[in-house]
Formats: structure tokens, sequence, C-alpha cells
């Protein structure tokens, strides 16, 4: 990038051209939690319908066991995080042709202490570890981040080119169940969030609740933004991950929990506006957006929401176009297909939402039960539960089960896609399923 600079005879078409290379992913990529546009919706054609343990596997890549972050791709190259039972924390690049792993790096090394919530000491659900956090790309780094603090980026050789430990630098995480936040990126900037117990009723200083940014090149702090909120206890948890997104025709990093939906610029790290006062619970379920919409759920299986915001500062109930209270996800992300919403409660209970105006289409039972977020491509939904099952359905206003398609391993990681491919972690394997 440095060299880009001292070509001052090329025409500057050429260097935009370059730096666009770098920052734009391309359309069979995906670089991140949740997928190109951080919303759960692929971009691919043709992707596959019907597998099964002895049909559609292209490949399956045995991981050390265990994690339950998403694959980050980008070209050839499959990055996932794993959290081994001698508690290293890895990050593995895998060959996206063959299914073999290229290199693996240890990160750090790490507990996640099981057992009942002590305020102030995190512990872990029986259904994460230190590998919750999925790994973000952008084609010339990877970022991997986990449960401890270890924040780290490597080049794509797997040369690790800095690292950070957020609780060593920014205090202990005094979140209740493990922090599982994934980074995200924008421009220079890779971005987190922590959103936990203030203590506030046991302490005198508070436990601050942040965002922050650091370079991407170097690990330095470019900035760090404070988000103390009106909730407490448990109600400031929230393990969602911030989402970059135009709204309005800006660039807007939003931010979901703390009982408050609300935005940053993500150059600087500056509120932008903010929305109190949704009083729910620690929050696990992110926003998505669609059409200057932003979709989320208050904690604790609380109402659904859609929102526009409107303005600057603080905004109100009026830019709520819409709620619905009965059987929300707790876990699951919604997605967004044309003008149809769709969600997954934890016990299996789909809906399908009109965008406007928040009418029920369809409201079926799935078999099983969920923590892993749906993705939508081409007019079709994928809704993956714990144990390998894969229901697609049409993406319409009346509920059309297409297939179920069963894996045999524990899958509580979202899919992901690229190149018509759909990529499966589950807790023993990585499967990439093909036509």
């Amino acid at each position: 990038m440095h060299a880009l600079k001292t070509l001052h005879q090329l025409p500057g078409l050429l260097c935009v051209l370059c730096v666009s290379v770098f920052h734009s992913s391309h359309a069979a990529d995906w670089p991140q939690w949740r997928g190109p546009e951080g919303t759960g919706v692929s971009p691919e054609k043709q992707l596959p319908m019907i597998w099964h343990e002895n049909r559609g596997i292209v490949w399956k890549c045995p991981l050390p066991e265990w994690g339950t972050s998403t694959p980050a791709i980008w070209g050839d190259a499959i990055f996932i995080t794993s959290h081994t039972a001698e508690n290293k924390l890895l990050l593995l690049r895998i060959d996206k042709k063959t299914g073999k792993i290229v290199w693996t790096q240890e990160v750090g090394i790490g507990e996640a202490p099981r057992g009942s919530p002590k305020r102030s000491t995190q512990v872990f659900h029986q259904l994460q570890n230190l590998a919750s956090p999925s790994p973000v790309t952008d084609g010339r780094y990877v970022v991997a981040h986990f449960g401890n603090g270890d924040l780290a980026a490597y080049d794509f050789e797997g040369q690790q080119l800095w690292k950070q430990n957020l609780q060593e630098e920014h205090g202990v995480y005094s979140i209740w169940w493990g922090h599982a936040n994934s980074p995200v990126l924008h421009g220079e900037n890779v971005i987190s969030v922590c959103m936990q117990d203030s203590l506030a009723d046991k302490q005198d200083k508070p436990v601050e609740s942040y965002l922050i940014a650091h370079d991407l090149r170097s690990g330095d702090v470019r900035w760090k933004m404070p988000r103390m909120t009106t909730a407490k206890a448990e109600e400031c948890d929230a393990y969602t991950t911030p989402l970059v997104a135009k709204l309005g025709g800006m660039e807007q990093l939003v931010v979901m929990g703390g009982n408050q939906l609300d935005a940053y610029d993500p150059a600087t790290g500056k509120q932008l506006w903010f929305l109190p006062s949704l009083v729910g619970g620690r929050t696990v379920t992110g926003p998505t957006i669609a059409d200057d919409v932003i979709y989320a759920t208050r904690g604790m299986r609380g109402p659904l929401l859609a929102v526009r915001p409107t303005g600057t500062g603080e905004l109100n109930h009026r830019n709520i176009l819409w709620s619905h209270n009965e059987g929300t996800p707790d876990s699951c992300c919604p997605v967004v297909w044309s003008d149809l919403l769709f969600v997954v409660a934890d016990d299996g209970v789909a809906r399908c939402f009109e965008t406007k105006g928040g009418n029920l289409k369809w409201k079926e039972r799935l078999k099983g039960k969920y923590k892993a977020s749906p993705i939508a491509s081409e007019g079709r939904v994928f809704f993956l539960n714990t144990e390998g099952l894969c229901t697609v359905v049409s993406a319409a206003p009346r509920f059309d089960k297409l297939v179920e398609n069963q894996l045999a391993d524990e899958t509580i990681a979202s899919p992901a896609t690229s190149d018509g491919r759909i990529y499966i972690r589950g807790k023993k394997s990585l499967y990439c399923i093909g036509r």
C-alpha cells in the first residue's frame, strides 16, 4: 500500500482500482460473520439443495475440537478458529479446493471456566468456549478474536503481524456467559465491541462497556468509545456483533445490546444516534438491515422490532415501525429476502413476516433446537439446527418446505457460502457441500 503512494506518474484511476482490490470482497467471498454484508444474505447462485453424509460432500476436514465460530472465506483460503482440549487457541487456514489444512497458528492459551454465573467473573455456557467469535478478513490480512481477549492479525502465509489482549489492556471481562462478539472491518480499522455487566450496584466505579478500533496493519488503537447504557446487571451483557451498513446514505456501525440500539461513525467512533429503553435482558441475537430499516430483537426473547432511524442524538419509539412479541429468537439472527423477514426461535418455531407492516405470513415448527442463524440465497432460506439437520424452505409468503438434509455432527455455528458451495462447521469437522 505504501508503494502505491510513490507511483505519482500513474493515473489516479489505477490507484483507485488497486486499493479497491484490497477493500472489496468478491461475490464468492464470505469474509466475516454472516457474510459479505453481515446480514446472512448470500449472493451465490445454484447452491446445493440436497446432501447427507454420503451425498453432496465435496470434502470433509477434521478440525481440532472445538469451537462455534463460522468460517471466513477469501479466494482459496478458509479461516477458522478452534479451542482445543489442551486450551490452545488456534487459527487455521484451510485450502478451499482440497479441504486440507494449509497452516495452523497458536494464537494463545486460555480456559473457559464452567459453572453458575458469578457476577464480575465470566463463566461459559456449555455450548460455547473461547472460539466463539468468528474471524474476519479483507483479502490481505485475517483477524482472529477469542473469548480470553486475544485479538491478533495474520497475513495469508500465517505470519503474525500483531497481537493485543483486550482484557489485559482495558479491564477484565465482567460479562456473565463468556465474551463472544466477532470483530468487523471498516477500511483500515478492526472494530470490536465489549458489552458487559457494569457492576454499578456493587462498586463505586462501574465496569465500562466500550467499542474499540485497532489499526489493521499495526494493531495500534485508532479510537475507543465508552458505551454505557441504563441497563443493569445481566441486562448489560450482549454477545452481538456490530453491523457496518449504509443508512440514509451514511456508513454507520450499528450495535444492539444493553437495552439499547445505536449507531456510530466507524471511522471515528462518534455516536450518531441511540434508541434507549429497549428493556429486555442480555442480548444474543444480533440485528440485520434491509432498505434502511433495522430488524432487531430485545434481549431474552423480547419483542422483534423494525426500526427506521432518523436524525441524530436520542431517538424515540416513533422510530419503531412495528413490533412482534410472540416466540421471538433468543440466539438466531433474522434474515431478509425481498420483502419478507424470516426468524427461527431456539425451540424451532420459524416465522415469516412482511417487512412492511410486520404482518405474520406463516408460522411452522421445524425439527430440533436452533442456535445457528439462517442464511438466504436465490429465494430460499436455510435453517440449520444443532444436530446437523438443515431445512430448506422457499422464501415465500406461504410455507413451502423443500428438503431436509442431515449431517452427523453437532452444528452450532452458522453456515457460510462461496463459489456455489455451502460450508458448515460442525464440532468435529468442516463440511464443504456442493451440487
